[in-house]
């Protein structure tokens, strides 16, 4: 057990941890958790533990797992975790304990500039309509910080408001991103970061991240994250929430107007004049609304908040033809409406498809969103639970009653 003897050491009063660390003293259960890790590392296996506040518990994993030897994966369940661990924690450690590791940072693609969706930002109607003012401002701010940014992970820019509409239109999404096709593919952030993950001893990612690839896999197209036999999930007990969201389908009306705003920007950038781009993005936006309006009646007349909350707003169960408190007939009407409106959508997208690369994936997600549409107006499984969330935007999600297989495989 040479594994739990120098982890052992470490934490003793004497040992590198000590050396790092002036008021460095050892806690018992701090260096009971990370023996114990120390030996499920080293024997193999599953290890959960519940630690208390002040343990210090980072620590007591991230030491067995960087003298280990072997290549580790760590979830957070935050990005501002990830980042505190690898700035902070691991920089402290690796360097406390002399080991030569190489450390990644990997986010999802959410979190990194696109170069080449920033070039079309300037397209967008977000620079025209309501706060253009402020959105080009900000958007000329990331313009001037992409010229600089290695990682262009926009953590680096505080000044950033995570809420910006301007976000979304310098960043990729899975449906959105032109992967190999792209002119600026050469200089992905994303790939980057990839990179140098499949590169490094220790790879700190998102449990979102995590479902993510999880998610990919299991389709069989590819892979986000290095395969490794070591994986620690810090604050475990956010993972089977975190799994039933990604691992189920979800359709939400923020998707559907991002993918209005795409196809506006798009067409008129790209194939002016061949189809009434006004007229499809148009049709398209007013469906979506026209379903969230639909939603909003949930939970009128109530004579209390309820589990909904206000009415209108909240968490509605699904077991029916329609979300509770929604009129079947209008849901079903709003959803044959959106149904049509993406039939048009894909066709317009269709008449010059191969005239570029981007048009190419916005009639992939086109039609992507038109299944998914075509899914919530049929009944749900019976493996699955659906629900409607009503907020500032729509939600609808069906998951898996189960993710234990998925987790298993």
């Amino acid at each position: 057990m040479q594994l739990v003897e120098a982890v052992s050491a470490a934490f003793a009063p004497d040992g590198q941890l000590s050396w790092a660390q002036a008021h460095f003293q050892p806690r018992t259960g701090q260096t009971d958790m990370a023996v114990a890790v120390a030996r499920t590392i080293a024997q193999g296996g599953a290890l959960v533990v519940e630690a208390g506040t002040g343990i210090g518990k980072t620590f007591a994993y991230l030491v067995p797992a960087l003298l280990s030897s072997e290549r580790v994966l760590v979830s957070t369940a935050t990005k501002a975790l990830q980042d505190q661990l690898f700035t902070r924690d691991l920089p402290l450690l690796v360097q406390a304990l002399g080991l030569p590791l190489r450390a990644a940072l990997l986010k999802g693609r959410s979190s990194y500039l696109c170069l080449h969706r920033m070039e079309l930002a300037r397209q967008s109607a977000v620079l025209s309509g309501p706060g253009a003012g402020e959105a080009s401002r900000t958007l000329a701010a990331v313009e001037q910080w992409a010229q600089g940014t290695r990682s262009g992970d926009l953590a680096e820019m505080p000044t950033l408001d995570e809420r910006s509409p301007v976000i979304p239109l310098v960043t990729s999404t899975r449906d959105n991103c032109l992967g190999a096709q792209c002119p600026r593919v050469a200089q992905c952030h994303v790939n980057l970061a990839r990179r140098e993950a499949l590169a490094a001893d220790v790879v700190v990612i998102n449990h979102h991240l995590f479902f993510a690839d999880l998610g990919v896999r299991e389709s069989g197209v590819a892979e986000l994250l290095p395969s490794v036999r070591v994986v620690v999930f810090d604050e475990a007990h956010q993972l089977n929430e975190i799994g039933v969201q990604f691992l189920g389908r979800q359709l939400t009306t923020g998707q559907l107007l991002d993918c209005v705003r795409d196809l506006l920007a798009t067409g008129l950038d790209k194939a002016r004049g061949f189809v009434d781009w006004q007229g499809v993005a148009g049709a398209l936006e007013h469906s979506t609304r026209a379903l969230r309006q639909v939603a909003g009646g949930a939970g009128a007349g109530r004579g209390s908040k309820g589990a909904a909350g206000a009415a209108g707003t909240g968490r509605y169960r699904w077991t029916g033809g329609a979300p509770d408190g929604v009129d079947p007939v209008a849901w079903r009407m709003a959803l044959a409406q959106l149904e049509r409106s993406l039939q048009t959508a894909l066709q317009a997208v269709g008449v010059v498809q191969e005239s570029a690369p981007d048009f190419v994936r916005l009639h992939t997600r086109v039609a992507a969103l038109l299944e998914r549409v075509q899914q919530f107006a049929r009944p749900c499984s019976n493996s699955a639970v659906r629900w409607m969330d009503v907020a500032g935007q729509l939600r609808m999600v069906e998951s898996p009653l189960d993710i234990a297989q998925a987790m298993h495989s």
